[in-house]
């Protein structure tokens, strides 16, 4: 204990020290100096006989923290994990497939091209002169494609009727 209080009175006339060559520095703030060792002291061990409702007291404390209340006179509410629509739209497809290795096999193999497609062009765009041919191409085709099919109304409505009809096939018209 004596060591402890040593070591804080020691900190406290060094911190002193410096307040005071910070104040003494710098003319134009006086910084407020801190009390001498002499006028600080530090807390007193409690007696013997409160040590045991010191030490009481801590563990009911400690004890506290992990209690969990509720309001009297209600029941706690059931957490209902729904799954959204999506995850049962999904489960429900799933069920109702034949071939399940199949469908696997066939999105692993998706997986895999997309992999490979990503890495090709990932090459092709390191190339110093192809990315901005590839740019000019597709500026290129958009023009074209926006002066043959959008600009004009008979070719638009063409294009939105063709549109609809592939749309009719894959999902199917009622």
């Amino acid at each position: 204990m004596a060591s402890a209080t040593v070591k804080a009175t020691r900190a406290l006339v060094s911190l002193s020290t410096r307040a005071d060559a910070r104040s003494n520095s710098c003319k134009t703030a006086v910084l407020p100096s801190l009390p001498t060792p002499s006028q600080f002291s530090l807390p007193s061990r409690p007696p013997q006989g409160r040590l045991l409702s010191w030490k009481a007291a801590s563990t009911c404390c400690k004890s506290m923290r992990k209690v969990i209340t509720m309001p009297t006179g209600e029941t706690p509410t059931q957490v209902v994990a729904e799954l959204p629509e999506f995850v049962t739209t999904v489960r429900e497809m799933w069920d109702r497939l034949e071939d399940k290795y199949f469908v696997t096999s066939l999105a692993f193999a998706s997986l895999i091209a997309l992999y490979g497609s990503v890495g090709v062009i990932s090459a092709i765009d390191r190339l110093p002169l192809l990315p901005g041919i590839f740019e000019i191409i597709g500026i290129g085709y958009s023009g074209w494609f926006a002066y043959n099919n959008l600009v004009f109304k008979p070719d638009r409505e063409a294009l939105f009727a063709k549109a609809k009809s592939i749309y009719d096939d894959i999902i199917g018209s009622s």
